[in-house]
């Protein structure tokens, strides 16, 4: 259980990083986690006129192909804690004239959403960041009509994805998060929180895909995994921590890598 304080502050320091990392999104990370979330669109098999909510909406990847599929007659609501995100997804629907994507700033764990009104929730490579998700299955299962489905990605553990495996290496040389739990392989084993959907009343199961994309060079990786989260380390730290990613990830040198990434979308109906 975390304390009220401890929760303050670990969502103080997210929203922080969140906001930082906002234009990396735009420029280097959005067109790489495609696969994913085109697969989670497949996947929620949206119809149109539904209701759609996108916990941890980011800058609106998922929620603008939510958008397109419930089609005018549809809403999409889409989520997040961070403003900087919020203000480039609200400009991208804006561009694309998408009237029925709204943004709303909120948590998983209150969900700023009336009772039974959502057919389907979304949460795209964003539940393994929430710091209550026993209160986040609940607030979900809240939201959700009878029937409706619940649908997340998250990342496998880092000997099966290259993305997990990067990012847990450089970061230890930033220290520990405010909060326990978090990070991206805080739900590569996924069975504590499949009880907690269960309890609130969403059953749910796993499925395991292999999806990946490419770096030309190791500098360019970094710059888009780690360079932001790891920008206020010593420059010795630094090197130490590229040092490290290195020797994990590039034994035989610099160049093009492929980063397998083994993904886990956690399907659920209520």
């Amino acid at each position: 259980m975390v304390d009220a304080n401890q929760e303050n502050e670990g969502l103080a320091w997210q929203i922080e990083v969140w906001n930082r990392i906002s234009q990396t999104y735009v420029s280097e990370i959005d067109r790489r986690f495609r696969p994913v979330t085109g697969s989670v669109i497949d996947r929620a098999a949206l119809l149109v006129g539904e209701s759609v909510l996108d916990l941890g909406t980011g800058t609106g990847a998922v929620a603008e192909q939510a958008a397109v599929a419930v089609g005018p007659s549809g809403r999409v609501i889409a989520l997040d804690i961070s403003p900087e995100m919020l203000a480039i997804a609200r400009q991208r629907f804006a561009g694309l004239g998408l009237d029925n994507a709204t943004v709303r700033e909120g948590r998983a764990e209150s969900i700023p959403v009336d009772d039974d009104t959502i057919d389907c929730v979304l949460a795209s490579l964003s539940m393994m960041y929430v710091i209550d998700r026993a209160t986040a299955a609940r607030e979900i299962a809240r939201t959700l009509k009878p029937g409706g489905r619940f649908l997340a990605s998250v990342w496998a553990g880092p000997e099966e994805c290259d993305i997990v495996l990067f990012q847990q290496t450089a970061g230890r040389f930033a220290g520990p998060p405010p909060v326990a739990g978090v990070g991206p392989a805080a739900l590569a084993d996924a069975r504590e929180f499949l009880g907690e959907l269960e309890a609130a009343g969403i059953h749910a199961h796993v499925e395991k895909q292999e999806l990946g994309f490419d770096f030309e060079d190791f500098t360019s990786a970094w710059d888009a995994l780690a360079g932001v989260t790891t920008a206020h380390l010593s420059a010795d730290q630094q090197q130490e921590a590229k040092d490290a990613v290195m020797a994990a990830m590039y034994p035989d040198g610099d160049g093009p890598r492929h980063f397998r990434n083994v993904t886990q979308f956690i399907v659920g109906r209520a």
